[in-house]
């Protein structure tokens, strides 16, 4: 038998959803993703930046759920792949699809489906469980990312320059998700009981 879907933040937030509504959610998180990509510092050992994308990436999935969530990444991916210039540090362009950095931003729809999802189960309401979502959607961009980067690294090297520079501060923003998200639907109260 499957769970129940709990309710997400934007259910909460948005009373009445609409397609209207719910397109107005994907874009404007796009938007926010394109912000956080532009908070980019270059790494001089790495072709991977240290960018605020990936919490943009994991928040968008616990706020508005799966299906928008991937929507709402696949609209950015398709933003910066027709030149817009959303990604890190204002590039833009297939060919940074293709490049070292692509199976990172390739990945970004499905990580910000898995936490969705897990959000969707109410993997949000506790520290633990949405420590847990947050870590597996990295999980899915490290995994998808250091397959591309792979390509243009050398073995030895991979870890190293794709993987762990990026460990602590996903850690520290996990462990802030986990502390915030519950808070908020502890005055949400009732109200984020489907």
């Amino acid at each position: 038998m499957r769970p129940a879907r709990s309710l997400t933040l934007a259910d909460v937030a948005v009373s009445r959803s609409s397609a209207y509504r719910d397109a107005a959610l994907v874009a404007g998180a796009s938007v926010v993703t394109a912000l956080a990509a532009q908070v980019a510092v270059p790494l001089p050992w790495t072709p991977v930046p240290l960018t605020g994308q990936t919490f943009a990436v994991l928040l968008t999935g616990a706020v508005l759920g799966a299906r928008r969530a991937f929507l709402a990444q696949l609209l950015y991916i398709a933003e910066g792949a027709l030149g817009l210039p959303v990604f890190a540090a204002g590039a833009a362009g297939l060919a940074k699809l293709a490049g070292p950095t692509g199976g990172y931003l390739l990945a970004f729809p499905f990580a910000a489906a898995v936490v969705g999802l897990l959000c969707e189960r109410g993997w949000d309401r506790r520290f633990r469980t949405m420590l847990a979502a947050m870590l597996l959607g990295s999980t899915v961009i490290f995994a998808l990312g250091l397959l591309q980067l792979s390509r243009f690294v050398p073995a030895p090297a991979l870890f190293a320059q794709g993987l762990l520079p990026f460990v602590p501060g996903d850690l520290a923003k996990s462990a802030l998700a986990a502390l915030a998200f519950p808070a908020v639907w502890r005055r949400v109260g009732a109200h984020g009981d489907a």
